[in-house]
């Protein structure tokens, strides 16, 4: 089956990787492991735009998780090894591997991470953009 592009109109150009984007958090967004928040966080005068991660990771120590930023795409893992000297009687914890992927927008910086009480945060600031309008001159090929 093959999907009808959204961004298909002819005067969106150069939106390309925006679509290849859609598609890979559509395909992401099926995994419900960990439980995340994203919040607006309050900002005072003249400061940028302020967003924080919130992932719910109990049981994950800061040596079991990662975080790396590649081009635009803010990766979030966590990897427990399981400790064959315990035997559990009952085992309700999850004890698993995740991969939790977010697209950031251009400009979103990562300003740091901070883990506390079993929920890892991080936190992105978007800088406000200058609106630049630019003349473009036209060139005459014919002679004129």
């Amino acid at each position: 089956m093959s999907r009808v592009p959204s961004l298909s109109s002819p005067f969106l150009l150069g939106f390309d990787e925006i679509e290849r984007a859609l598609d890979r958090v559509a395909k992401a967004a099926t995994d419900g492991y960990p439980p995340y928040n994203i919040e607006r966080v309050p900002r005072c005068d003249n400061e940028p735009e302020k967003l924080r991660i919130t992932l719910a990771v109990a049981g994950f120590t800061q040596d079991q998780l990662e975080i790396t930023l590649e081009e635009n795409q803010l990766c979030i893992r966590g990897r427990q090894v399981d400790d064959r000297t315990r035997h559990f009687l009952h085992r309700g914890i999850a004890a698993r591997q995740f991969q939790r992927t977010f697209f950031l927008a251009d400009g979103m910086e990562v300003m740091g991470a901070d883990l506390s009480n079993g929920l890892l945060s991080v936190d992105l600031v978007r800088p406000e953009s200058e609106r630049v309008v630019r003349r473009i001159d036209i060139v005459s090929r014919d002679g004129g």
